[in-house]
């Protein structure tokens, strides 16, 4: 019998392993090959459903904030600003309840109801306090003002 010849591998074919390793690597991709969704970025209706049915957490809030916006440029700009705030209000209770809301999920749960929650505190409560005659009166506020305007 003939003893057979141990045949050494190409460079190429030395070199699929090593590809094989790559790909089980543990490491961050340097391309990142997708994006995941938001948690409670479905649908808020059935697929079957109109668009607009879809996304009736994103509307409703847009809605909101277009009043308001309308609002204050007709000159009611403490109107106009409070129903912007209490729009953002009702996105972050709204991230809180619904399990899916459509477009209105940007971020992570949590993310987003901080975010919205804050933005829509702040705007209500600049517009508690907007003169003249402010509906809300903040002790330092006066002086605080006065300190930064100086």
């Amino acid at each position: 019998m003939r003893a057979e010849r141990a045949v050494e591998p190409t460079p190429e074919e030395a070199a699929e392993p090593r590809a094989a390793e790559a790909v089980k690597s543990r490491r961050f991709p340097s391309f990142t090959q997708g994006t995941a969704r938001p948690e409670g970025g479905g649908r808020a209706a059935s697929g079957d459903a109109p668009a607009p049915a879809r996304q009736w957490p994103m509307l409703a809030v847009l809605a909101a904030t277009a009043a308001g916006l309308l609002s204050t440029a007709t000159g009611h700009p403490r109107v106009g600003c409070l129903l912007i705030g209490i729009a953002l209000i009702a996105a972050a209770v709204l991230r809180r309840i619904l399990p899916s809301v459509g477009m209105l999920a940007v971020r992570s749960r949590f993310t987003d109801m901080v975010t919205y929650g804050l933005l829509g505190v702040a705007i209500t409560l600049l517009a508690l306090v907007m003169e003249p005659k402010p509906l809300l009166d903040i002790p330092f506020l006066e002086s605080a003002v006065r300190f930064t305007v100086r």
